[in-house]
């Protein structure tokens, strides 16, 4: 069954990844030259007060929440065209996950506490590494989930975004802070 490439009165430009008969491919770059790429992904997880002081205290059975869950977000970030179909294979020059752990991050929600993470994912070459930098973020969140689980099964995945991408023909886009 063919398919008829989805439109959108608010689509800037077409959707690259169906070709003129409508059916999804995976793109052509290798037209593309090779240029500087970066993009930052960030999202959160909410977890109750108590599931925070025993990240923050190495208190987990299974050890150390944080130094395991980057370590997947990297693994993930390099292993992105292995689970998203239309991916290219990218050599990545640099993946960096980071955590910032807040107390009260949502006063009034009883998972008040939260980690949040963003990661930055960089190479040169003919296309972008927001879907790395993205996937870097759902499993280094997804890895803390996993290894708190036995204490917080409530734990929620939040706010899971692009942040910035530079470089390639369409150059630099930043999201608005509002």
């Amino acid at each position: 069954m063919t398919q008829t490439r989805p439109t959108s009165p608010a689509a800037a430009a077409p959707l690259t990844h169906f070709n003129a008969q409508g059916d999804a491919h995976m793109v052509d770059i290798g037209h593309k030259p090779a240029t500087a790429r970066k993009a930052v992904a960030s999202g959160s997880i909410a977890l109750l007060p108590d599931t925070l002081e025993r990240i923050t205290n190495a208190a987990v059975a299974k050890g150390d929440v944080l130094g395991v869950a980057r370590l997947a977000g990297i693994m993930a970030a390099k292993k992105t065209s292995d689970l998203i179909p239309l991916c290219h294979p990218i050599a990545l020059s640099h993946v960096a996950v980071d955590f910032q752990p807040q107390a009260g991050a949502w006063p009034d929600d009883m998972r008040s506490a939260a980690i949040h993470c963003r990661a930055t994912a960089e190479t040169v070459g003919g296309t972008g590494v927001e879907m790395e930098a993205l996937m870097a973020v759902q499993v280094a969140l997804l890895t803390i989930y996993d290894m708190c689980k036995a204490v917080d099964k409530g734990m929620e995945i939040r706010d899971v975004l692009l942040c910035e991408k530079h470089g390639g023909k369409s150059g630099s886009w930043v999201r608005d802070k509002a």
